[in-house]
Order: C-alpha cells, then structure tokens, then sequence
C-alpha cells in the first residue's frame, strides 16, 4: 500500500458554455483533517456533499478546496425575452394609461431594458451538481495521486536514512568489549590510587557495578528492533505518519542512553551521529499521512 504525503496540489476547470467552473485542492501538514472549503455563492449548495467526499479520500492535513464559477468572455450571451414579463408591462401599461392619458406610451427600448425581460442562457443547478461532481472526481484522483507521488519520495528518503543508521549501530557492537576494558583499566588504577588499602575483590566488585551501568546491549538491540518497525510500518504503507511519529520517539530515547552511558569518543560519535539522523526522519514524517 502507498504511503501519502499530506501536501499535494491539483487544479483543473471545466468550460460549461456560458461559463466555466475552476476547481482547486491544495493540502499542507497538520495534525487531522482540517478543510478550509470557498466556493461561488451560485455553488453553495454543492459545498456540504464536496466536503463529504472529500473527508472520505483524505485522512490528515490542512487542506483548502476552492470552487469558482466564472463567465466565459469568449462565449456569445443568447439572449431571449421573458415574454410572460413582456406581457404584464403591457397589461400595467393599458391600465395606467387608462388612469394617466398623459402618460407616454412605453419603448421597445425601454421594454428591453426592464430588469428580467433579458435573460443570457441560464446554467441548471442539476446541471451545475452533475458538472461540478465530475469535475471534482477528476481532480480529486490528481490531488491524491501528487500526495502519493510526494510520499514515494518521502519514503525513500526515509529508508535510506533507516540504513545509515542500522549501519551506525552496527559500529557500535564491535567497539564495546575495547572501550569496556579500557574503561575497567582506567577505573581500577584511580581506585587503587585513591584507596591505598582497597583489596582486588572490592576493586573488582565495584568494577562490575559500574561494568553493568554502562552496558549498552539492550539499547543496541532496541535501536535496531524500532529500525526494522520503520522498515516494516514503510513497507505496509497506508496512514504511517502517527506510527512513525512514535517510533521516532522511541528512537530518540535509545540514542539518548547510548550516549549518556558511553565510555568512549566513537560510541559518543556514533550515538551523536544518530540522533542527527532520528531528527531529520522526524522532520520528514511530519509530511506523512
């Protein structure tokens, strides 16, 4: 299954005659579906079965739909009389006439001009609903197809940083056992230092203690458990991004004690090393889905 970015882009419009309708999705990051929704107050109507759709074909993300219907210039208006209008103004004319003989009789231009009696060719709103639905169904299937172009690339990115760490805390394993025993060996010489009279047993007692406190074993094997999630959850697909967001966490957490209980520079360089890239997987699952 695909992984979606939650930003995406599609626009299209379609040409109705006298007019013609633009439709536009775009969607940045947020933390659940929130739908900025504008449209033409000719297409108000349309806006709560859109919204609808909409919230059943996308999970997260700021997203703002706009909905515009505009007259095409390039189309000649056909105008018609509205001859039932045409025909009260001649009914009200007689009788005023009848009342006022002074009265001047009307024009056909004024006639014309009488608001109503022109009218361009009018759109029906069964017409508008069955063009606007298609139309959204087009950009709909663009809009989720960019969001699943720009998650593809997202998740390469996000595999190929999963590798370089798996391949730093591969570094670790080999480098404890030395950096362990040149702990020990500089420890045991500062207590024989500072405890003249400290028998070898004591000394290898309180070696042993501080020996278990900087063992790094189970971070190592949880480092690489949560990596091989990411692999997984990535490999599975769909809405990752919560998921993600929590492995990255816990990955975080590892990395910290890695570091805080490293005796040597390497381990502290490599634990370093992958919180830089824990934080710039962090960065990019904030754009998923």
């Amino acid at each position: 299954m695909t992984i979606h970015s939650m930003t995406g882009y599609a626009a299209l419009e379609r040409d109705l005659g006298p007019a013609r309708i633009t439709l536009e999705l775009k969607s940045v990051n947020g933390r659940f579906l929130d739908l900025n929704f504008r449209c033409a107050e000719e297409l108000r109507f349309l806006e709560m079965p859109l919204r609808e759709k909409i919230a059943a074909a996308i999970g997260r993300g700021k997203l703002d739909c706009r909905l515009y219907l505009q007259p095409n210039n390039a189309a000649a208006p056909q105008l018609s009389p509205n001859f039932a209008l045409v025909q009260q103004l001649g009914t009200l004319e007689t009788q005023v006439r009848a009342v006022l003989l002074a009265a001047t009789p009307l024009s056909v231009a004024e006639v014309l001009r009488w608001p109503g009696v022109l009218a361009a060719d009018a759109i029906t709103p069964e017409r508008l609903q069955s063009e606007c639905f298609a139309l959204f169904e087009s950009v709909l299937a663009e809009f989720v197809a960019s969001r699943a172009r720009e998650g593809a690339r997202l998740g390469e990115v996000l595999r190929e940083r999963t590798a370089r760490m798996r391949a730093e805390v591969a570094k670790v394993e080999p480098m404890v056992p030395g950096a362990i025993a040149d702990y020990t060996e500089r420890l045991a010489t500062k207590l024989r230092e500072a405890v003249a009279n400290l028998d070898e047993d004591r000394i290898r007692q309180e070696i042993g203690v501080f020996t278990a406190k900087i063992d790094v074993a189970e971070e190592l094997a949880r480092l690489v458990t949560h990596l091989t999630e990411l692999d997984r959850v990535l490999d599975k697909g769909g809405a990752v991004g919560k998921r993600l967001d929590f492995l990255t966490q816990e990955l975080n957490r590892e990395a910290n004690t890695l570091a805080s209980k490293s005796v040597s520079a390497g381990v502290t360089a490599i634990a370093l090393e992958l919180k830089l890239l824990i934080e710039q997987v962090r960065e990019q699952v904030q754009n998923l889905e």
